[in-house]
């Protein structure tokens, strides 16, 4: 199928094959028609699957063709889009101004740690479609520079990371202002009972989108485990840093303070390495990720929250430098590679500590991830660690068996809480 047969205007055409786009990813190719069809839509997609493009596509060209036969005047802002976090907004708004490139639409994106002189004056003109951070947008709308009486199409996005992030009573304090009557696409990678009753509780009778089973990894992802001491970690990642064929890394660490660390530990070993993380200014944050995409930077270092949203073409290596405690990270961290169709490798570190986590991890995706035993850093006293046993192959259901045998999910839901507060108002 090519974007010729979804009924698209051809100024929208025209922008996609300026883009080089040619045919439509399987969740463009079901959800640009019903949406176009006014209906709602609850889409399940891993990251990387061009799900931007299938929401933005189709709002796009509603609104032009909206525009067109409506009145002149000011504009008003007609479209939201939400989402966790500012690189994620700013890929977004980019996305909006590509495919729109040949249409009569104004777009802004907001978000907070930089200075609001500049999205007030834009939002003063008048704009069509707006993506924001939750934490900017109830700013600005308390402030009364926005108002969202007029949305017409609003758009959830990453809706499972506000969850983890803390931004559910953020995005609650949002909802309560839009009009009743809309249209409302809901987007997450994965679906947790919490996720799912916002959903049933934001959409009226929505087409569903499922392009790859919920919380799977993306099978040519080749996925490697490395049981080492905390103290060695530093020393295994310069170990493998030192094969070429490692072109580009993205690390995570799980704190701002270890990102950081990791970063300067690289530096001194010769490793072009930098960091991105909350702590750091918008235009610190937005130079490394340049760098990092035009490889001047081989080694970005990462904390979740940071990294959501970074696409980088042809990126090789992700290496989870900290397991994630939150089992569904680990699928988003690891979608970073392997993107449109490319190979791509994970690589995970795991002390004595992050068992537990590894044990959540490998219920979630449903086998064990292979370990490596032949490596210099192996853990004091246990250099060939027993392989952890493969888990179950069904994964639907997760409402019960937890690692003390009590058959409910405290140890996990304790994490979740954890992570949440430790990202609590960010934005």
């Amino acid at each position: 199928m090519s974007f010729n047969n979804l009924q698209l205007i051809e100024p929208v055409l025209k922008a996609l094959i300026h883009e080089g786009y040619t045919k439509p990813t399987p969740i463009q190719e079901q959800a640009i028609p019903p949406i176009l069809q006014h209906k709602d839509l609850l889409g399940c997609a891993q990251t990387g699957t061009g799900k931007t493009a299938a929401f933005a596509i189709p709002i796009m060209q509603l609104m032009h063709q909206q525009h067109q036969a409506g009145p002149k005047g000011h504009r008003a802002i007609k479209a939201l889009i939400l989402t966790p976090t500012r690189e994620l907004a700013i890929q977004i708004e980019e996305s909006f101004k590509a495919y729109g490139k040949y249409l009569d639409l104004k777009h802004l994106v907001v978000f907070g740690g930089v200075s609001q002189v500049n999205q007030v004056n834009t939002l003063r003109r008048g704009i069509d479609i707006l993506v924001a951070t939750p934490g900017r947008l109830l700013d600005l709308m308390n402030q009364n520079y926005i108002s969202l009486r007029d949305i017409k199409f609003f758009v959830l996005d990453e809706a499972d990371r506000m969850l983890d992030m803390g931004f559910v009573h953020d995005v609650k304090r949002i909802i309560a202002k839009l009009p009743s009557k809309r249209q409302t696409l809901f987007f997450s990678a994965t679906m947790p009972p919490e996720i799912q009753q916002l959903a049933n509780a934001l959409l009226v009778n929505p087409v569903k989108v499922a392009v790859t089973p919920v919380s799977s990894t993306v099978d040519i992802i080749q996925q490697s485990l490395y049981f080492v001491d905390k103290p060695e970690k530093n020393s295994l990642l310069k170990h493998l840093l030192e094969d070429v064929s490692v072109k580009t890394a993205l690390v995570f660490t799980r704190t701002k303070h270890g990102a950081d660390k990791v970063a300067r530990e690289l530096a001194r070993a010769g490793i072009r390495a930098e960091a991105i993380h909350g702590n750091k200014s918008q235009n610190a944050r937005q130079s490394a990720l340049s760098n990092f995409k035009n490889r001047h930077t081989r080694v970005l270092v990462a904390t979740d929250i940071a990294a959501r949203g970074i696409d980088i073409d042809e990126l090789t290596h992700v290496i989870n430098y900290d397991m994630p405690n939150i089992p569904e990270t680990y699928v988003h961290r690891i979608g970073r590679t392997g993107r449109a169709g490319a190979s791509g490798i994970a690589i995970s570190f795991c002390d004595t500590e992050e068992r537990s986590y590894l044990k959540d991890i490998q219920k979630l995706i449903g086998k064990a991830i292979p370990v490596i035993t032949t490596h210099p850093f192996g853990m004091i006293g246990n250099s060939q660690p027993v392989r952890p046993p493969v888990a179950r192959p069904s994964f639907q259901k997760r409402t019960g068996g937890n690692s003390n045998g009590n058959g409910n999910r405290n140890g996990f839901s304790e994490r979740r809480k954890t992570y949440r507060s430790s990202y609590a108002g960010r934005g």
